[in-house]
């Protein structure tokens, strides 16, 4: 409750000027003059009128003090007749000056251990800061008054074992009382209420050594959602939609053959990406886990969601659970890559950021409105010394205590160029294999174009994976019409950009055509969680043709991600023509909309071999993963054949695999197409039905017919 019933209001905008508000219904919006007092009444400082705006209800004075206020302390502000109103933090929190003045540097969070645990907290506006701790067993409540100390940090010290207890912070802010869960807490109750104290250090796992991964191209990033993965009810698996489900080894599928995690590892992947596994809304803990959401509702960033546990009550099981799951992946041979979602909260005015410094960690318009590039209500303000230290301590969390192998940043581009080449430079530091890629749609958010860590500055962002919609919307057609078919699909008029996005996307001929200066930085994909799955979008555009040119169709465009230069990605289950029954946005479908279906996968299993056998032949020659835009220049080339088809030839390539020489061959028309291949005796390791690292049979310089809808690869 306030302390006192304020006829007029005061907001403190810059560090020496301040805006006060006077409503019409007060004295006609009339004051000739304005002092300000502390907190013991004493005079503090001269104010000094610069300007007067009439508004439609109030009046708007522009005043200048003589002196700083102190950030933290109380002051009021007193108009000519003695009415007083306390001044509030206004702009002043997103001007560089604050910035400057109260960014930390050190930890913040709990340090726990039997003998003591510290709290710290960030929060300069605050005048008061209280720390509310539950017990465990008890629910007895204990209230300590935190103490302020440098750079607006306040800390307390508990000298005795509290683990397992709950805790909040209470903090007084403009003389309202509000209660935040710390954002640094990393571990939280049931539904996320409270933060929670826990040993990590009976958490701990060991990584295994991994096979090398020497670039970024050598990457074949599989997108999947821990309940999806599993949850099928002839998955295989025991612990369905969960992190422990997809950590069994053993799985297999009504057929006999092997879903899950052993699937994937059969396919051949690299690397699967998890859809958001921090604690997020839109899943209820507590009931019967028939909620579903992708993820994208983000509450506390370094803890596990704990719908995904077989125990949510229990803050140490999501924890131990998550970790033995990426254990699990990593022992198989796997990489373990995080869709992260810094660029937004669930509901900003919510959210712990909000409540423990108002106005700070988001973005502002120019009329003082939360900006909202995202589509959510939000932008979190990355520039922000205090937010950007956020992200960079967020992802070396949890790139040290959960061991993961790299991050996907979703809509990046709402980020800054500086967080995220400081996020790469971090990363790298610790682990050089670590794969960074993020959407780097632009988005209108309030800081300039040439900070945002867009696809369009992609040459400030070396060592940044991009998703390249350049590639999707040539091969598949356009994400946003069903209805516009890409040059797999049979659309000959995207033959040139095709040819563009094969080679990495960088300006095979001319560099200014190009979209990236390397192909490490070009992920290349026709298909992810968002908007409708190339199968159901083939259902839509190619409605026409029978089921095996539509199938065709498909695989094809698959191929093309594989054999591209760039980082393949693959949706899961796009080797087996996922659908989601036409549903573009199924972020909170039910189960039978989302889930893996691996009865499908049984059902087009000669489909899944042929991926299989095109991911070998991708992983057995580094010349179709080349680390950099010279190596594509220097052996990439495209033999001189005719529209529809595309055939490139990778030549003198010996030092970089077994082969020489490979040339890889699309034809997207449905009928036959003859070419005339170069000279040489040639092995076909791909065809239109089979694909592998035997040959399917032997060519020398002679014509090649071209099944419709298909693909070839030969080597010498």
């Amino acid at each position: 409750m306030n302390p006192i019933e304020r006829h007029f209001f005061a907001y403190l905008d810059e560090m020496r000027i301040l805006t006060v508000l006077i409503p019409f219904s007060y004295y006609e919006g009339h004051s000739s003059s304005f002092s300000m007092i502390d907190h013991h009444n004493q005079p503090f400082s001269k104010v000094e009128i610069l300007s007067r705006i009439p508004l439609e209800q109030s009046m708007k004075y522009i005043c200048r003090l003589e002196a700083d206020p102190v950030i933290g302390s109380q002051y009021w502000v007193v108009d000519e007749y003695g009415g007083k109103t306390d001044l509030q933090m206004g702009a002043v929190i997103r001007t560089d000056a604050f910035d400057q003045a109260f960014f930390y540097e050190g930890p913040l969070g709990v340090s726990y251990s039997k003998e003591k645990t510290s709290f710290k907290v960030w929060a300069p506006t605050a005048t008061k800061v209280r720390l509310n701790l539950i017990a465990a067993e008890s629910g007895k409540q204990e209230i300590h008054e935190m103490i302020r100390s440098k750079k607006g940090v306040w800390y307390f010290t508990i000298e005795r074992d509290i683990e397992n207890y709950r805790y909040s912070l209470l903090l007084c802010i403009n003389l309202e009382w509000r209660e935040a869960v710390d954002p640094y807490a990393n571990s939280v109750s049931m539904n996320g209420e409270y933060g929670v104290i826990i040993d990590l250090q009976k958490t701990k796992t060991r990584k295994p050594p991994l096979p090398p991964l020497e670039q970024p191209t050598d990457a074949i990033i599989y997108e999947t959602h821990i309940r999806d993965f599993t949850i099928h009810p002839n998955s295989g698996v025991i612990k369905k939609g969960k992190y422990l489900g997809a950590a069994e080894i053993n799985t297999k599928g009504l057929d006999g053959a092997t879903t899950g995690l052993p699937y994937a590892i059969a396919l051949g992947v690299t690397h699967i990406e998890f859809l958001p596994l921090h604690d997020f809304a839109g899943v209820d803990k507590r009931g019967e886990n028939d909620d579903y959401n992708w993820g994208y509702n983000p509450l506390h960033f370094n803890v596990p969601e704990g719908s995904y546990s077989s125990d949510p009550a229990n803050p140490y099981a999501r924890i131990m659970e998550l970790k033995a799951m990426i254990q699990a992946i990593h022992n198989q041979g796997l990489r373990v890559i995080l869709d992260v979602v810094y660029n937004h909260v669930y509901i900003w005015e919510t959210s712990s950021f909000e409540k423990i410094v108002p106005g700070y960690f988001f973005r502002h318009d120019q009329y003082g409105f939360p900006s909202n590039g995202t589509g959510v209500g939000n932008d979190f303000a990355s520039e922000r010394l205090m937010a950007r230290k956020f992200i960079l301590d967020s992802v070396m969390y949890w790139l040290s205590e959960y061991q993961v192998d790299g991050f996907r940043f979703d809509l990046m581009g709402i980020l800054d160029i500086q967080t995220m080449n400081e996020v790469r430079k971090t990363v790298h530091s610790v682990d050089p294999s670590a794969i960074i890629i993020g959407e780097g749609w632009d988005l209108n958010t309030p800081i300039p174009p040439d900070a945002k860590a867009n696809i369009n500055n992609q040459k400030r962002l070396p060592g940044i994976g991009q998703f390249n919609d350049w590639f999707r919307d040539t091969i598949k057609g356009s994400t946003f019409n069903l209805y516009d078919k890409g040059y797999a699909l049979g659309n000959v008029h995207y033959y040139e950009s095709a040819k563009q996005v094969l080679a990495g996307s960088i300006g095979l001929e001319k560099k200014e055509k190009g979209l990236f200066l390397s192909p490490c930085q070009s992920v290349n994909y026709v298909e992810s969680h968002d908007n409708h799955t190339l199968w159901d979008k083939i259902l839509v555009c190619s409605s026409e043709k029978d089921e095996i040119i539509k199938k065709r169709q498909h695989r094809l465009a698959t191929v093309m991600v594989l054999l591209a230069q760039g980082i393949p990605f693959l949706h899961s289950g796009q080797e087996f023509f996922r659908t989601k029954k036409g549903i573009g946005n199924s972020y909170r479908s039910p189960d039978e909309i989302n889930f893996l279906d691996w009865e499908g996968k049984a059902k087009n299993a000669n489909h899944v071999n042929y991926i299989n056998g095109i991911i070998r032949i991708r992983k057995s020659h580094q010349a179709f993963r080349f680390s950099n835009a010279a190596l594509i220049r220097k052996h990439f080339s495209y033999l001189p054949i005719e529209n529809p088809v595309i055939g490139f030839i990778l030549d003198e390539v010996n030092k970089f695999g077994k082969w020489n020489r490979i040339i890889v061959l699309f034809n997207p028309s449905e009928v036959k197409q003859t070419l005339r291949v170069p000279k040489g005796v040639w092995q076909m390791l791909a065809d239109d039905n089979q694909a592998g690292l035997v040959p399917v049979r032997l060519i020398k310089h002679e014509s090649l017919e071209l099944m419709p809808v298909s693909s070839y690869v030969l080597v010498c």
